[in-house]
């Protein structure tokens, strides 16, 4: 690939993809819809998928001429699968989306020159158009900026994250040890080199929550080990963290809640707080340090 025709493709979107089967094709009609008078790219980063993403991003060359598929499967996490995909976008911009989501009207064009003005860019956020009621009640979000996540930084996640190369080369990788978490502890060290998390309302991701009580104690599950390695790597930073009388409290909330779970959100609640407690005592065995 000649270096000229590296800098005539102006941003990168890249999807890391596991299985995305089910919602792959949404995410990639909301992408085809997109119009932005400079060149640009969508990088699908296999991460070993084994359903019908593959031919579900076949099927899409035809509207995305600009599209292509590369194998990521050699190790799995979306911080892996994020990774390769750096290693291999022709532009100096990078924009990733999820495939499980869908990229708003005029995504692409308002990320790809908001990042020729700011090295850092952040989605707005919509969880109204892919959701049920009680699931938009039960994580109550706002569309309006990144918030100090757990009692530290801002921090975006990776749906709607985009920053150039410049950032890339100074920051470095995703941390590929973090299984869900790298998104915000990659917008941490942004912000410790001295870089600005840019808010971009008008550059809408509308997310999807999970939408089984089983996926979503696997994602608090996951996010709680994600919080304790988080803890550990940036409490030299100036991360607090709460004491063991809160994880004992939790478990004594837990166990007396039980008219909670009489409704949806409350059932959900009670699963979101169970996965994130279990998940800080095995990420607090995994790391060998108390953070319950």
């Amino acid at each position: 690939m000649s270096h000229v025709h590296k800098h005539t493709v102006k941003l990168s979107v890249i999807i890391a993809c596991f299985n995305g089967g089910r919602t792959l094709a949404s995410q990639l009609e909301a992408l085809a819809k997109q119009k932005w008078g400079n060149a640009w790219e969508i990088i699908i980063s296999d991460n070993g998928s084994t359903d019908n993403s593959r031919q579900i991003v076949e099927g899409f060359k035809n509207k995305l001429p600009n599209l292509r598929v590369i194998d990521a499967g050699d190790k799995r996490g979306a911080a892996h699968a994020r990774n390769v995909a750096l290693q291999k976008a022709e532009s100096d911009r990078f924009a990733f989306c999820d495939a499980d989501d869908q990229v708003g009207d005029g995504w692409v064009a308002s990320i790809g020159e908001a990042l020729g003005e700011y090295d850092v860019g952040v989605s707005g956020f919509d969880d109204e158009k892919l959701n049920q009621q009680w699931l938009r009640e039960l994580w109550n979000t706002s569309n309006d900026g990144p918030k100090p996540v757990l009692g530290f930084l801002p921090a975006a996640a990776g749906y709607g994250l985009g920053f150039t190369r410049r950032v890339y080369e100074r920051v470095g990788e995703l941390d590929e040890a973090l299984p869900r978490m790298s998104d915000i502890d990659y917008t941490w060290r942004v912000q410790l080199a001295g870089y600005k998390l840019q808010f971009l309302p008008h550059a809408v991701v509308h997310y999807r929550h999970r939408e089984t009580l089983r996926g979503i104690f696997l994602q608090a599950y996951r996010d709680g080990q994600d919080q304790v390695m988080l803890y550990k790597k940036y409490r030299e930073h100036g991360m607090p963290w709460k004491s063991w009388r809160y994880g004992v409290k939790s478990w004594v909330l837990m166990i007396g809640r039980s008219p909670q779970l009489l409704t949806r959100v409350g059932r959900g609640n009670w699963v979101v707080d169970t996965g994130l407690v279990l998940g800080r005592l095995r990420g607090s065995i995994k790391c060998g340090i108390v953070a319950l």
